[in-house]
């Protein structure tokens, strides 16, 4: 609550917490106003935007009371946080982009010369064989990244970590990696539907190269799950614009096909 006038249930220092589920902790004031409250909540929590709700208790509400409230209704963002196995040279790329784009970054590696403070500062670390160290539980909020240095470890953890709950699951490697890990999974008798969570290989096909475009691809592609954007994954230049003119479709001199 910020502003009370008149007679109301409650003082402006009312607070009360509503989950997603409609659950509430606290009141202010119960009746119409709190639900009305509520379903702002239930907006804000769906929307991510905070907002202000008003309303005179008898006039709009239909209640006895005779004052007005005013309520100021505030999402709070939940913590996100990226798995990432493997601290060598793309997990060293990537991990500065997530910080930076406000993951919660956990880091298993068990060599002690790559996962540090030096490399990872921020982060917490767990240096342990990955296997050994598996996450107990896993939630809509957690994006695991798979790039170990070893293809049998990469293995191991996939197939540990294939069938929980998660946000995201991606995996490095070639088509031909991916090709054989997957033929073992449904050796093993894996779900296709499972095997269609996984994102392999993994990050937005920028034709990266280099370790830290390969962490520039796979922030891209986490940034596209977390904002559930379900469109496509063209370049924003790519997306026709009138102002352009002719089909109003940018294409610059070194990636247009009729290019010497």
């Amino acid at each position: 609550m910020i502003a009370v006038n008149g007679s109301a249930p409650r003082s402006a220092s009312a607070r009360m917490l509503v989950y997603a589920d409609g659950r509430i902790v606290g009141t202010i004031g119960g009746g119409q106003w709190e639900k009305v409250v509520i379903d702002a909540a239930l907006a804000a929590i769906r929307e991510g935007t905070p907002r202000r709700v008003a309303a005179h208790l008898t006039r709009d509400l239909g209640m006895c009371c005779g004052g007005a409230m005013e309520a100021f209704v505030e999402p709070i963002t939940p913590v996100e946080r990226v798995h990432l196995f493997g601290a060598g040279h793309v997990g060293g790329a990537l991990a500065p982009l997530l910080l930076s784009l406000g993951f919660d970054l956990r880091v298993y590696d068990e060599r002690e010369e790559w996962l540090n403070a030096e490399r990872f500062p921020g982060c917490e670390r767990v240096l342990l064989d990955p296997r050994r160290a598996l996450p107990e539980r896993l939630g809509p909020l957690d994006y695991v990244v798979l790039v170990t240095h070893s293809h049998a470890l990469d293995q191991d953890l996939l197939e540990a970590l294939i069938a929980k709950d998660y946000a995201y699951l991606g995996l490095i490697g070639s088509k031909a990696k991916i090709t054989r890990f997957f033929i073992r999974l449904r050796a093993a008798g894996v779900d296709e539907a499972l095997l269609r969570r996984v994102s392999a290989p993994i990050g937005l096909d920028l034709g990266a190269e280099t370790p830290e475009e390969i962490a520039v691809a796979i922030a891209a592609e986490i940034i596209r799950v977390r904002r559930r954007h379900k469109g496509p994954t063209l370049a924003m230049s790519e997306r026709p614009l009138p102002a352009r003119g002719g089909d109003g479709v940018a294409r610059p001199p070194a990636l247009d096909d009729e290019a010497g």
